[in-house]
Formats: structure tokens, sequence, C-alpha cells
């Protein structure tokens, strides 16, 4: 298995904005909080293809995502906020009250449902 180390920056998105709409336990609210966005480069160098998934690591959880390509930074991947990113997201506030939500270390590795 294909594996790649990077930071997981978590955004909010228009689509996750209308899906919740919908409700949070709705598909197209599931559907977009479990997308992950790689950039074209990353998605190569991994052999991902449209939809795929993988699985991501950090130092407090894991998840599985599907995968989708978009123009940004190599090594750096956005995923939407939500139940899949709360856990990977660390307790730790570092005295802020506010955990890490942007920037913290990953690791990706490609998977088969």
């Amino acid at each position: 298995m294909a594996s790649k180390k990077g930071f997981l920056i978590t955004v909010r998105t228009a689509r996750q904005g209308a899906a919740m709409e919908k409700g949070k336990f709705s598909a197209e609210y599931i559907a977009e909080t479990t997308s992950l966005t790689l950039s074209p480069r990353d998605y190569q160098e991994l052999a991902l293809t449209e939809g795929c998934h993988v699985r991501i690591r950090s130092d407090s959880g894991q998840a599985l995502v599907t995968c989708r390509s978009a123009e940004g930074p190599d090594g750096v991947f956005f995923l939407p906020l939500g139940p899949t990113a709360n856990t990977l997201i660390g307790e730790q506030t570092y005295g802020t009250g506010v955990p890490s939500y942007k920037g913290f270390p990953v690791e990706l590795e490609t998977a088969e449902l």
C-alpha cells in the first residue's frame, strides 16, 4: 500500500453548508464531510482514482475517507469539519481551550473497502 505524510487542514465548504440544510445525518452531508481533497501531485503519487478511499491517521485517531483532487499545495490535505475530522483532532488545547484544527501531521495510506 502506498502512503504519504503531510498536514491536515479542516475547512468548511459550500457543499457542506448546503447539505447541512438536509441534516447532519443526510447522505449529502456525510459524503461531503468524508471527502478529503489532495493536490494533483499527491493524488498521482498515491496512484489514486476519483472516488477511491484512503485511511488517514493522526496521533489521535484514524478514518476512512473518499478522495478528490483539486489545486492546492502538495503535502497539505483538506477535510471538512464534522464527525470524521473530529476523530483525527487531538484533545490538547495548549492553554487556549480550542484544539488544533489546522496544520497537524497526518499520514495517508491507500485502502480498499
